[in-house]
């Protein structure tokens, strides 16, 4: 994803031009957790301990996700989107349960493949003319010799 992104259209929360909101109880939703309390709970001891070794009260972060979220040079997450195929060969109406087992299990050993990926949202969308998938995640480090000890990347 390039730019700020959106979580938005994803949770369906907004459809989006090309959705078929008739077809929307096929979609499933894997994860949706609130943004600013994924922040909190991987951020909030780090940010304690960087907050207690400040000397200067202007040093001190005072919420992690608004640092992130109103700064210029990170993006408060990062989304992948994932298809198999194209309309032509692989679209909803032809082979959604196939499609459907292939998206499935990519996404259920997800978190288990990337533990410095903490995934937030997660949707399998089959209510558009390409199935796909959405994987919103916030990337971390823990035992970093320099800076916060599980920080953003």
């Amino acid at each position: 994803m390039v730019g700020r992104g959106s979580v938005n259209p994803n949770s369906r929360k907004l459809y989006a031009k090309n959705t078929a909101q008739e077809c929307s109880h096929l979609d499933i939703t894997y994860c949706e957790e609130n943004i600013k309390a994924v922040y909190h709970e991987l951020f909030d001891e780090a940010l304690e301990r960087h907050n207690a070794k400040q000397i200067r009260a202007d040093r001190k972060i005072e919420d992690y996700y608004e640092k992130i979220r109103s700064g210029k040079q990170e993006k408060p997450f990062h989304e992948i989107i994932l298809q198999v195929g194209n309309k032509g060969n692989m679209s909803a109406d032809s082979d959604e349960k196939r499609l459907a087992a292939v998206l499935d299990e990519y996404m259920r050993g997800f978190q288990e493949r990337n533990p410095s990926l903490q995934v937030f949202l997660a949707f399998l969308h089959m209510d558009e003319s390409i199935p796909h998938m959405d994987i919103d995640f916030i990337p971390f480090i823990t035992g970093s010799k320099q800076g916060w000890t599980q920080r953003y990347l």
